[in-house]
């Protein structure tokens, strides 16, 4: 309701100045001049949460060659918060055929090799800002735009997205936010066969389950290499480094992961701490066990209705705590021409 609504919003408003001293709702030093009233601040809440509507996803769901994808979010307070999801259907968002032919005519065929590879993948960025209060969705939003911008310098300059972009997303979200303000993220590539290529920032570990063994695989470590959140602390390698200086630590540099959907009917999932973390007052865990159980009725359903089906019974095991962000990667094998 209306009220419901302005409290939400009062909590949210909270304004970090260059000093470093934070103002919110009932800072003794705010004046009235600062906060506009509530029918105005419900407004602002209403066109702010649409906008962050239209940076998401316009269809939950996509395929690529044998593989199909579904995901969605469960926001806490409402149609906004810290989660957010991108599909980057390379062959769908750019002109790749134009591109390939512009870089052959500029005697750049390695990277017109690599664009044409980008045809037979789809990209899928999950991403978790620290909190889950609709305004989170401000940090959200920042990714999105510098993500898809930086997605277009490293087509231009390498015909593909490279950990570069990363690296560079991560030094300018270090000096943006703080440790107590940061982003948890994986980003990976599926090809049409099911070859999946990722990089992990801080987000629990892709899952699978294997359709032969009827349940989760065990991925080796070495294939799990994780890393500190987006923007907790600045890149090792940044060639600025000089000028941000006194952190606690560096992150390392990023390196890419692999897994594999061997057999039709694997899956693989991508979640935020809001599935992964998900439990009952008593600590009860809904993963691994019961999320696996759930996947074990409904394995061979489309990837969108096993969305469906984990989401309904994470929500009836528990309410939710968190955001929730869900993504369904399944190996279907190839399109029936009758």
């Amino acid at each position: 309701d209306e009220q419901a609504a302005q409290a939400r919003w009062r909590d949210g408003l909270v304004v970090q100045h260059e000093g470093g001293q934070q103002v919110s709702g009932d800072h003794p030093a705010t004046s009235e001049a600062q906060i506009q009233s509530p029918a105005v601040c419900c407004t602002e809440l209403e066109n702010f949460v649409q906008i962050f509507q239209r940076i998401r996803p316009r269809w939950p769901g996509t395929r690529i060659g044998e593989v199909e994808i579904y995901g969605d979010s469960v926001f806490l307070n409402g149609s906004a918060g810290g989660d957010h999801l991108i599909y980057l259907d390379f062959d769908e968002r750019y002109d790749l055929r134009r591109r390939t032919a512009s870089a052959r005519e500029a005697g750049r065929d390695e990277i017109a090799r690599k664009l044409a590879q980008n045809r037979d993948r789809i990209g899928v960025l999950v991403a978790d800002v620290s909190g889950h209060r609709a305004t989170d969705a401000l940090v959200a939003a920042m990714l999105h735009q510098a993500f898809l911008t930086g997605v277009l310098y490293e087509l231009d300059q390498y015909g593909e997205v490279t950990t570069r972009l990363f690296e560079n997303l991560n030094t300018r979200f270090s000096r943006s936010l703080s440790i107590e303000k940061y982003v948890t993220m994986v980003y990976g590539e599926i090809s049409a066969t099911g070859r999946f290529r990722f990089l992990s920032a801080g987000s629990p570990d892709p899952m699978v389950f294997s359709a032969e063994f009827d349940g989760f695989v065990t991925i080796s470590s070495d294939r799990l290499v994780g890393f500190y959140p987006l923007g907790m602390f600045p890149s090792e390698d940044d060639v600025d480094l000089s000028r941000n200086l006194g952190a606690l630590r560096y992150k390392p540099r990023y390196t890419v992961n692999e897994v594999n959907l061997m057999s039709l009917g694997d899956i693989l999932l991508l979640l935020t701490d809001g599935y992964a973390d998900h439990a009952r007052g008593d600590d009860s865990p809904f993963a691994p066990d019961l999320l696996e159980s759930t996947l074990r009725a409904v394995k061979h359903l489309p990837s969108q209705q096993i969305y469906e089906a984990v989401r309904d019974r994470a929500l009836s095991f528990a309410p939710a705590t968190d955001d929730m962000t869900l993504v369904v990667i399944k190996r279907v094998g190839k399109r029936s021409n009758v």
